[in-house]
């Protein structure tokens, strides 16, 4: 599928640095600034790489609505455990929203904060790269 010219242009992130604009804008921040960035990344990286993030993120970047607990188990196959427990961090996070709604059978409902939201182009640019390769 490579080189198709049906394929949307995906916008740029943080107007589409290149590698030289990135380095030189993390150099322009004091030494504070800069270690409080890396520690923000590092942290990122590390509730991203966990099993099913990724996964949760990205059903969230393309869903229309709010979702529920049953919807994402069912549309990712993940372990109830293991996707309660990747909700409960991404709240924590602050990347979701979570409302408890007092009805019987219970109804939970998760929605992408704003925070969460200024990530989805990564999502948009992921797919935009599985359009063109292939592991």
């Amino acid at each position: 599928m490579n080189g198709q010219s049906d394929v949307p242009d995906v916008p740029g992130l943080s107007g589409g640095l290149t590698r030289a604009e990135a380095t030189a804008l993390r150099e322009s921040f004091a030494p504070e600034e800069q270690e409080r960035i890396g520690r923000t990344v590092a942290e990122l990286l590390d509730l991203l790489g966990k099993t099913r993030t990724m996964a949760v993120l990205s059903a969230f970047a393309f869903a229309e609505d709010s979702l529920r607990f049953s919807d994402l188990e069912s549309e990712l196959d993940a372990a109830p455990n293991t996707l309660s427990a990747r909700l409960k961090e991404l709240t924590e996070a602050g990347l979701l929203d979570r409302e408890a709604y007092d009805e019987v059978p219970p109804r939970v409902e998760y929605t992408p904060t704003e925070k969460a939201e200024s990530l989805f182009p990564a999502f948009a640019h992921l797919h935009h790269w599985a359009i063109e390769h292939e592991l």
